[in-house]
């Protein structure tokens, strides 16, 4: 077990709790998908709930103080849940709802997760074959510059957009990409001091306001809320693989609190000794954690586009 964490907020406790909680949640719902879920036209939003908890419990392990390189086993799982998630989506959703869910330029959320996933996949250095399945999935090559760039580092074939999706969040880093490399460690530092705020309502305008923010923001935002155990850290992901990918220094970056830097080389971010939030909630029960996902909502948001 660990012993200093890497998210000074909350409890060795939280992290124990809320980790291991994540990890029978997952277990339990593929026991579900095994046994038969009632309603089939909810399966495909139910996998890809498993997916999507299996990318959020890679960071509670980071946040937790985990060794960067244990954080790879959970993407067989989280393949599988999405690919299955995509096969049965094609069977029952229609053709605007499966395009919405997987848009990078109208879905804020699937954008995000995907640059965290790829961020990840790429500092961890998956299995050639996760990664190919990886991008199978994610798709939308072409569509914006910054996360195609980061792509084509592994993946030099990839097709590389000119625009960026969301200038909102992400304009700041598209000028660390086009800076000369001397200026970029600095871009880099002032990319991270606006990335969290600049998420917020970052989506686009013409969805109602609950979708344009990512699904996990208001963790971060609200303690008292993310204390409840949704709150798995505040990690920018996005910035950490730019670094690689540019070969960028980012040792000033270090520091940072929303700065992921031991996924580059473990070791080197701060740690903390235990210390509660006032505001952790970690003697309630785990079922009372927020479970709606992203992709419930969007759901819900599709269905009354319908009737």
């Amino acid at each position: 077990m660990v012993d200093l964490k890497r998210d000074p907020k909350g409890s060795m406790a939280y992290w124990n709790t809320w980790t291991e909680f994540s990890e029978s949640t997952i277990e339990a719902m593929w026991r579900q998908v095994r046994d038969g879920i009632e309603n089939e036209a909810y399966k495909p939003q139910f996998l890809f709930d498993i997916a999507r908890r299996h990318a959020d419990l890679m960071l509670y392990r980071y946040s937790r103080g985990d060794a960067v390189h244990s954080l790879t086993s959970s993407f067989e799982g989280l393949l599988d849940a999405w690919e299955a998630s995509d096969q049965l989506g094609a069977t029952v959703w229609d053709e605007e709802t499966f395009a919405l869910r997987r848009s990078w330029s109208k879905n804020i959320d699937f954008y995000n997760l995907c640059f965290r996933l790829i961020g990840l996949a790429t500092l961890l250095d998956i299995p050639e074959v996760q990664w190919k399945r990886l991008l199978a999935l994610i798709a939308n090559e072409g569509e914006d510059v910054i996360l195609d760039t980061v792509i084509a580092h592994r993946s030099p074939e990839r097709g590389i957009g000119s625009r960026v999706c969301f200038p909102k969040a992400y304009g700041s880093l598209h000028k660390v990409l086009r800076a000369e490399p001397a200026e970029r460690p600095m871009l880099l530092q002032k990319f991270l001091e606006v990335w969290f705020n600049g998420l917020e309502l970052a989506g686009p305008a013409e969805m109602d306001r609950a979708y344009r923010t990512p699904y996990w923001w208001k963790s971060c935002a609200d303690e008292a809320h993310g204390m409840k155990g949704g709150y798995f850290g505040c990690w920018c992901v996005e910035a950490a693989v730019v670094a690689k990918v540019l070969a960028i220094d980012d040792l000033a970056c270090l520091p940072h609190p929303h700065y992921p830097g031991d996924l580059l080389i473990d070791g080197r971010s701060p740690r903390y000794e235990d210390a509660a939030s006032p505001l952790e909630t970690v003697e309630a029960s785990p079922g009372r954690a927020e479970t709606r996902s992203w992709f419930g909502r969007l759901l819900g948001k599709a269905s009354s586009k319908r009737r």
